[in-house]
């Protein structure tokens, strides 16, 4: 099966046991592509570290079949999102938007957050209003 938008760059692969015709399900494998960015994310991700003081953190985080999350923490605790389709792209949006540095989710990265109030109650729900 060749890779497409469908099938997010899996290859099935069938092998076949004895002479029966019997066919297995193999083991996919990931088709051989460059990951890059869309111009789009690139845009989003450089002006939110434009607008947050001039550097970011970068957390890539998997969704699975969803795609990738990159959280953005800005130099002023401020942060935001960008959404991209698998985790080799998010990596190259984070190696390609100049004063965004990759990171872990570690004490120093979560320190760095400021949550406002507001943002708290939006989270929490309309149960919490």
């Amino acid at each position: 099966m060749p890779a497409g938008p469908g099938n997010r760059g899996v290859r099935h692969v069938w092998a076949r046991r004895g002479d029966a015709g019997v066919y297995d399900h193999g083991v996919a494998e990931q088709t051989e592509q460059q990951a890059a960015p869309s111009p789009k994310a690139i845009a989003t991700a450089s002006a939110f570290v434009r607008e947050h003081g001039g550097s970011a953190r970068a957390v890539v985080e998997n969704l699975g079949r969803a795609g990738a999350r990159i959280v953005l923490i800005g130099e002023d605790g401020a942060f935001g999102d960008v959404l991209v389709p698998d985790v080799p792209t998010g990596t190259a949006l984070v190696e390609a938007v100049e004063g965004l540095t990759a990171h872990e989710w570690d004490a120093d990265t979560v320190a760095a957050l400021k949550i406002g109030p507001a943002h708290r109650r939006r989270m929490a729900g309309p149960r919490a209003r």
